[in-house]
């Protein structure tokens, strides 16, 4: 049975808002689509009767061990496109989140499959982000926030939580990139920021800055 792009995005939201097998509100979905409880309302009838979602009345939504294995094919096809967009095309990994959101609709499950190959099948995307395999696995990381570091400790950028572009733009200007080798220097008391040593230049970031950085 396929799904149409809409029915696509709102079982990846899903998937996005229920980590750890959390129940995902109507409210959370709808702020989360940018979209009206209505429409969220009547798009959740549709799932269920489909048997893609579990719906709780009053409660919200879960995704069906079918709904997953169709939200994990799309973030998989998702993620394999932004590596090409910036591996292949050069893109910069603050451009290549709307052109995946086209993309990841494309059907061909042989494409994919030749894209991945292409590819030498990558583990993480631009972002960090885990690449589910063609069972809808994922491979996880020990990766910590940055803000949880403690002063002298080190570690090396691997993700991204904020993949806006820009904040995306405000890492580049910084000259922090996936792979960067990172040490905190100092934990200022009066805001929380953090003083870095990014590879062999110095910077400061805010304590919002540093919630939305992963390092192992």
């Amino acid at each position: 049975m396929g799904q149409t792009a809409t029915e696509q995005n709102y079982l990846k939201a899903i998937c996005k808002l229920s980590e750890h097998d959390v129940i995902v509100s109507t409210s959370d979905l709808a702020n989360e689509l940018k979209t009206t409880p209505a429409s969220v309302t009547d798009m959740i009838k549709k799932l269920s009767d489909k048997g893609w979602i579990q719906h709780q009345p009053y409660k919200g939504v879960k995704l069906s061990a079918e709904g997953r294995k169709i939200a994990m094919g799309i973030i998989r096809k998702h993620r394999l496109w932004e590596v090409f967009l910036v591996e292949k095309l050069k893109f910069s990994w603050d451009e290549i989140h709307e052109i995946a959101e086209q993309l990841e609709h494309i059907e061909s499950d042989e494409l994919i499959r030749k894209l991945d190959v292409f590819l030498d099948r990558p583990k993480f995307d631009p972002h960090g982000d885990p690449i589910p395999d063609e069972k809808g696995k994922i491979l996880q990381r020990p990766t910590r926030l940055l803000s949880s570091l403690a002063a002298l400790e080190k570690g090396e950028l691997a993700g991204v939580l904020n993949h806006t572009p820009d904040f995306l733009q405000y890492l580049n200007k910084q000259g922090l990139t996936l792979g960067s080798r990172i040490q905190v220097l100092e934990i200022l008391p009066f805001d929380q920021s953090i003083r870095l040593k990014v590879d062999k230049k110095q910077i400061q970031v805010s304590p919002a800055v540093s919630h939305f950085l992963l390092v192992i």
